[in-house]
């Protein structure tokens, strides 16, 4: 599937969905979110050299530790993304840094 049939797609599910492109909970935001949040679990992933769910993990000395919200303001406006957490504490997320509560440069769309 070709990039601009999946935004065909999105955009016309969206529509049939009653669905506003921008504002409080439209799909700019639903996509902001997802991206940052499957972003997010990549840098896990790769922190923790293995993948969500595999039994490589178990006994490794450090695991997932479940996740807590952080409020990102974006130019679609805020976005609440959950940040995976590890048990050890060492996992420092770089696409939104701890403390960061501004939109992360690689989805500006103007300098800041």
């Amino acid at each position: 599937m070709s990039d601009e049939q999946l935004i065909s797609m999105l955009v016309n599910r969206a529509r049939s969905e009653g669905l506003q492109l921008t504002g409080e909970g439209g799909l700019l935001q639903q996509l902001t979110k997802r991206v940052l949040e499957s972003a997010l679990e990549g840098e896990i992933t790769d922190h923790l050299g293995y993948d969500r769910h595999d039994p490589a993990g178990k006994n490794s000395g450090n695991s997932r530790n479940g996740s807590r919200t952080k409020t990102v303001v974006t130019d679609v406006g805020p976005v609440e993304v959950r940040v995976p957490r590890d048990v050890a504490g060492t996992f420092e997320p770089q696409l939104v840094r701890k403390r960061q509560r501004e939109e992360p440069r690689v989805f500006r769309t103007r300098p800041k």
